[in-house]
């Protein structure tokens, strides 16, 4: 993928095939490298309504020893794709369409093909993720609250909308005009569905059928009023998530009960900014469980914490500068060796080294220059 940028043209959107024998076998054909050694994929999201924006998913690749990033064009076609993620068999590529008529996107990595776009039902979807079982999307629409899934085709293409769920209760929070969905995910058991809200100040906790593709809910769990929840990390035992609060710059250790999916939300704690405007944005945890991260937008600094008790304590160890300003987005390489840092009002992708025994962070080269970076995938 490493080569000269250029802006790489893609097909208009089509309907998504139909499943079946031929279309998993194109898959298995597709599937890209994942070789120990050598180049790997980055793709970069963006907002193409932004000025001075991107015009699409920016294309580059990575260094996984040095993590040094070269550009390698962009792919066009997908407005507004502000988060990305890969399904679990990584050959397709999905975006949402943070636009007022949202949609989700899929695209075919072999060929950077897109697959076509499906509504979300909803306003501003900000965050998706594929279901561990690979069968289903599901996304996150900021504007209206709601939460929406997607069957997924043998092909890696999305179906029709099975299931769209909207947080009508509890009231908005201070300050807030309404339901504000800002992540959906799967607990690490695959039990449940956590979907985090940020203007009802709580983290609802869905039972996926697996069958229709609908979501029921079975839990809520409440912040403080006016804490802003964000974004939802889970620790790898399965017994504890850290919750990213926004607007009270905050973040805060949940207990997760995995046989009726009601997590519990402690007591706030500290970001590491020091009292300053601050917007945290994601909270990250290494493989081993030992040590958690946070994106701190506006301080522009990754706090590191310490994971103690089995996950039960979260102890800030300090923050480290960023290297950018407005840090929206990180993520891990998959080998947890990179850390990845998209930062909004720069336009850059800072790397970072992880030392998996001390949790250190060590700068890892120049940033990349990428128009209005808000997502960084490293595959």
């Amino acid at each position: 993928m490493a080569g000269t940028a250029a802006v790489v043209a893609v097909p208009s959107p089509a309907a998504p095939p139909a499943d079946g024998e031929p279309a998993a076998r194109e898959r298995a054909a597709a599937a890209p490298p994942r070789g120990p050694s050598g180049p790997r994929p980055l793709y970069v999201g963006t907002y193409t309504s932004a000025e001075g924006g991107g015009a699409g998913i920016a294309l580059a690749s990575y260094d996984p020893e040095s993590g040094r990033i070269t550009g390698a064009g962009t792919l066009t076609g997908v407005p507004d794709p502000s988060y990305l993620a890969v399904h679990p068999d990584g050959r397709t590529l999905y975006a949402v369409d943070e636009r007022q008529d949202g949609g989700v996107t899929a695209v075919r990595l072999r060929d950077r093909r897109v697959l076509g776009t499906r509504s979300t039902g909803g306003a501003g979807p900000c965050h998706l993720s594929v279901h561990p079982t690979g069968r289903w999307l599901l996304s996150a629409n900021y504007g209206s609250g709601s939460v929406a899934v997607h069957p997924i085709h043998g092909s890696g293409a999305l179906g029709e909308r099975t299931g769209l769920v909207t947080h009508s209760s509890p009231e908005p929070g201070p300050g807030q005009q309404g339901p504000h969905a800002h992540q959906v995910v799967t607990s690490p058991d695959g039990g449940h569905v956590l979907a985090v809200d940020l203007g009802t100040d709580t983290v609802y906790t869905y039972r996926l059928d697996r069958v229709r593709g609908t979501l029921h809910q079975v839990a809520q769990a409440h912040t403080r009023p006016g804490a802003g929840p964000r974004h939802l990390a889970f620790h790898p035992g399965g017994r504890y998530a850290y919750l990213a609060n926004e607007v009270d710059d905050t973040v805060a250790v949940c207990a997760y009960d995995p046989r009726s999916g009601r997590l519990s939300v402690g007591e706030p704690q500290p970001t590491g900014a020091g009292g300053g405007t601050n917007y945290p944005a994601q909270i990250l945890v290494t493989a081993n469980g030992r040590y958690a991260f946070l994106a701190n937008r506006g301080h522009n600094s990754l706090a590191r914490y310490a994971v103690e008790d089995d996950g039960a304590r979260l102890r800030l160890l300090g923050t480290v500068p960023v290297g950018g300003d407005f840090p929206r987005h990180i993520a891990f390489s998959p080998d947890g060796r990179l850390l990845f840092a998209a930062n909004q009002r720069s336009g850059t992708v800072t790397v970072f080294h992880v030392d998996a025994g001390s949790g250190e962070l060590r700068p890892a080269g120049e940033p990349f220059a990428s128009p209005v970076a808000v997502c960084a995938l490293p595959l």
